[in-house]
């Protein structure tokens, strides 16, 4: 009985080790994909596919890479890059303001490839844009469709083309994910109006084009929200609107008017640490359209208040971007109604809108 169980035993050791064998024989001499394989046919691209790509290789042409050199600092030169885009034929290229910001030298990459010179025509650090013109070129200019940014709906899709990580020319999509939002600059004012996103865009997009479906121009991302500095789901853009209105200044007179009044604020930080709303007046320029309103400053030898701007024309503002949009609203050469706070005491008086850019 032991020896026929021993028998069987060994059978079945000997038929699972030649099945075992077999099967290492048969993956590694039959099944084994030593040579390059068929290509297996995919088909006709979707009918998004073909958008997508049509839309890119449209506008990709006048999209461009820029990179500058600044001031040394520590004995390193300071560098900076960006993306930018064709205006017009004559050479014109539009980027962010915080691109070329303090660049001492521009330079330009083409969709050829080849590196151009460029020198600043006008910055609009209120808005976040700026133009420079490309030294003598033979090459073929595109300049880029223009679109509208009024009628832009929230889920619309877009596409951001430019330079991330100095990769160059990615193209990235998503949808609006928010309008007329108020973007912060530099200068202690806003952009109003300004397109929210969720296409990737990260360092090296600014000044680059936000597209519509069409292919137009709706915005130029400008920024991204978030603490890493990497794409974080939110990225906002310059509308078109605001770009097709500042542009052409900047290119014929390399500058655009700011409204203003002739004051100096104090901090929005001071403001809520004293515990006052509204916009505190630091300091009155003299011979300006505030100091002939009679506008007093903070008093400098014992620090008192002077005067703090509540209102415009009966619009409530509580900081510096807020009183900027109001008087750019009502418009240089006219006249704006003050609400202002002094030692308690309110009162409104008349103030002349000036251009206190020239």
């Amino acid at each position: 009985m032991k020896d026929r169980f021993a028998r069987y035993a060994l059978i079945w050791v000997l038929l699972l080790a030649t099945i075992w064998l077999g099967d290492r024989f048969i993956r590694s001499a039959v099944l084994t994909a030593d040579r390059p394989r068929t290509v297996t046919a995919r088909g006709e691209l979707s009918d998004v596919e073909h958008h997508r790509i049509a839309l890119f290789e449209n506008a990709a042409p006048s999209v461009v890479y820029l990179f500058t050199e600044g001031p040394a600092r520590g004995g390193e030169r300071r560098a900076g890059a960006g993306s930018g885009f064709v205006w017009d034929a004559a050479g014109h290229v539009v980027t962010n303001h915080h691109v070329i910001d303090g660049a001492t030298r521009i330079r330009v990459r083409l969709d050829s490839g080849a590196a151009i010179d460029a020198k600043l025509v006008g910055s609009a650090p209120d808005q976040d844009l700026a133009v420079v013109k490309l030294a003598e070129t033979r090459e073929p200019l595109h300049a880029i469709p223009i679109g509208s940014s009024s009628d832009l709906k929230i889920g619309q899709s877009v596409f951001a083309i430019g330079n991330p990580f100095g990769l160059n020319r990615s193209l990235t999509s998503g949808i609006i994910s928010a309008l007329d939002r108020r973007l912060p600059t530099a200068s202690n004012r806003e952009i109003a109006g300004a397109i929210q996103i969720d296409a990737a865009i990260n360092p090296g997009n600014s000044g680059g084009p936000l597209l519509d479906s069409a292919g137009r121009l709706i915005g130029v991302t400008t920024a991204i929200l978030s603490e890493t500095g990497s794409f974080a789901g939110v990225g906002f853009a310059v509308p078109v609107d605001v770009v097709n209105r500042i542009v052409p200044g900047l290119i014929r007179d390399g500058r655009v008017p700011r409204p203003g009044i002739g004051i100096m604020a104090a901090p929005e930080e001071a403001s809520a640490r004293l515990g006052v709303s509204g916009v505190v007046v630091a300091q009155v320029q003299p011979h300006s359209s505030a100091a002939e309103a009679g506008l007093q400053g903070i008093n400098r030898a014992s620090g008192a208040l002077g005067d703090i701007i509540t209102h415009v024309n009966g619009r409530a503002v509580q900081s510096i971007a807020e009183l900027s949009a109001q008087l750019e609203r009502i418009g240089i050469g006219k006249r704006a109604e003050l609400t202002v706070v002094r030692d308690g005491r309110s009162r409104t008086v008349g103030v002349g809108i000036v251009d206190i850019a020239s």
